[in-house]
């Protein structure tokens, strides 16, 4: 089975689980997890921060972060097709008491400085005003688009003019710092706070990371324990997402795998492809006549899995446990599916 459905199905290499095996642990509620600790003063140096924690999931990571620059019953200014609008269960209300103004941001799911200061809440006796703003890079729902940085500092210009701090869901940060040619630091001067993962295309089994200032980090710690990510000796998965910090250089033949899948898929007759940025396709099946649980199906049947993005789009994710030799393959498996009248 070719599986395209996501980047979060890698697998660790052998140099991750013997990592695993031989780190050296302590109680990371104490601090004293060696492992986990230089994680996170290494991540911290990569992204530009002060400071870092290492929390199990992403969306651990987008919420403690809203926890701590925002009080209760304030607003949220985000994108409506980002993924802490779409995919985290409406954790912003549910976790930190807190509104989402969803702003229908241009094609690249940024909003202007313009559509920042007309969405804008002024605190007073009737509102509780504008907390956040939080911006996503690389745009997972919008086709894996990486966001360049004079788009984020325009933005973050625009908040902090207002009093704003912003955050950024950098899940695929290093993805976007790829494909635009950039240190990924030019991507988070400009920011609050940022969180990455280790477990999509940089092949950690498990983690994220969550940087920004020391304060910051400090009072995240206490909401991470809050929310019940305080481990113990978690430097057996910390140390896998060390050696995930240096397969940052790999990304790029994702992003050359997901073109030349979609350029193989874009030559079946009624598939419309996107042109991937990053290593994220988008297909429209609607020229098929036939929805996206039907493509899937027949994609399926044959040996590949994508994901339903929609009534009649689908995505599909190259990430390093895919060859090259497999996109090409999953191309002829998926011509062949989809040129049959079954």
């Amino acid at each position: 089975m070719i599986d395209l459905r996501s980047d979060t199905v890698t697998k660790p290499d052998d140099e991750m689980r013997a990592a695993a095996a031989a780190a050296e642990v302590g109680d990371d509620v104490y601090g004293e997890d060696p492992t986990v600790n230089d994680l996170e003063a290494r991540a911290a140096e990569r992204v530009g921060m002060e400071a870092a924690l290492y929390v199990p999931t992403g969306t651990m990571g987008n919420q403690i972060a809203a926890r701590v620059h925002t009080e209760r019953g304030q607003e949220v200014l985000a994108d409506r097709k980002s993924h802490v609008v779409k995919y985290e269960l409406g954790g912003f209300a549910q976790l930190a008491g807190l509104q989402v103004r969803m702003l229908d941001a241009d094609p690249r799911g940024v909003p202007t400085p313009a559509e920042i200061d007309a969405s804008y809440v002024e605190e007073d006796l009737h509102r509780p005003g504008t907390g956040l703003l939080c911006l996503e890079n690389t745009h997972n729902a919008r086709g894996g688009l990486a966001i360049a940085p004079e788009k984020i500092d325009a933005a973050a210009d625009a908040a902090h003019d207002r009093g704003v701090p912003v955050h950024v869901d950098g899940a695929r940060l290093f993805n976007a710092a790829t494909a635009l040619e950039v240190p990924v630091a030019d991507l988070t001067d400009p920011i609050d706070s940022v969180m990455f993962c280790l477990s999509k295309g940089l092949g950690a089994p498990v983690g994220s990371m969550l940087a920004g200032s020391a304060e910051f980090i400090e009072r995240a710690r206490r909401v991470r324990k809050l929310f019940g990510g305080g481990m113990r000796q978690a430097g057996i998965v910390a140390a896998p997402g060390l050696r995930a910090l240096e397969n940052v250089q790999d990304l790029e033949t994702d992003h050359e795998n997901a073109r030349l899948l979609a350029a193989g898929l874009a030559e079946i007759d009624g598939l419309d492809v996107r042109e991937p940025e990053t290593n994220i396709v988008l297909v429209d099946v609607s020229g098929l006549g036939l929805t996206s649980e039907d493509v899937l199906d027949r994609l399926e049947d044959r040996g590949v899995r994508a994901s339903a993005f929609g009534e009649t789009t689908l995505r599909l994710c190259t990430h390093r446990c895919v060859s090259r030799d497999e996109v090409d393959r999953a191309v002829e498996l998926a011509a062949e599916g989809l040129s049959s009248n079954d």
